[in-house]
């Protein structure tokens, strides 16, 4: 396969703006750390893939910063929904060359990086690799050809989104390998999850 690009979608680390759902639980402080610690894990697994790294800031681009200006290009989201977001950074890298793109986002401790391996190596043989999250969303999304109706009608950051995906792939007749069911962090009872993986479960 040719070019090939992974996004990372990223919020920028601001008190009481990440985490949210998680942070009137556990306080704004210490979503904020453990959101940071995501953050780091997710860089030490896409530090190994061969893929070229584009990091989506969510509100400004920082130049100095957990992610390595060498090893990583960096551009601004767009759009106000997620799925518009998305969409727009699909475009941009398919518009820019890429013949396979995958995009993350920094909420899952049990990604690795053979999980991306295997996204783009399936990709060579498959039109969409997803992987579910197990709270009915999504951990990973890639494909070989831009295919915007993925992201249209979906309400994010609900539990229907990866039935809804599904349900539009089949639509649209294009071949998916799915990853294994990973568990993002998004709530209190999601924490259990970072146990032996990030060394903090409270």
């Amino acid at each position: 396969m040719g070019e090939q690009r992974l996004i990372i979608f990223y919020r920028n680390p601001v008190l009481g703006k990440v985490k949210t759902r998680l942070a009137a639980a556990i306080g704004e402080d210490e979503a904020l750390d453990l959101y940071l610690r995501l953050c780091v894990h997710t860089l030490s697994v896409v530090k190994e893939a061969q893929p070229t790294k584009v990091v989506y800031y969510s509100d400004r681009v920082v130049d100095k910063d957990l992610w390595d200006e060498a090893a990583a290009l960096k551009k601004r989201q767009l759009g106000e929904s997620l799925g518009d977001r998305m969409l727009n950074a699909f475009t941009q890298e398919f518009q820019g060359g890429a013949d396979a793109v995958v995009i993350i986002g920094t909420d899952c401790p049990e990604l690795r990086t053979a999980h991306l391996l295997e996204a783009f190596a399936r990709l060579s043989e498959n039109d969409l690799v997803v992987g579910p999250a197990s709270d009915g969303g999504y951990y990973l999304l890639g494909m070989r050809k831009l295919q915007p109706e993925l992201f249209h009608n979906k309400s994010w950051g609900h539990s229907s989104v990866f039935k809804s995906t599904w349900t539009d792939a089949e639509k649209l007749g294009l071949s998916v390998h799915l990853l294994p069911v990973l568990n993002d962090v998004d709530r209190k009872e999601d924490l259990i999850h970072m146990k032996n993986i990030l060394g903090k479960t409270d």
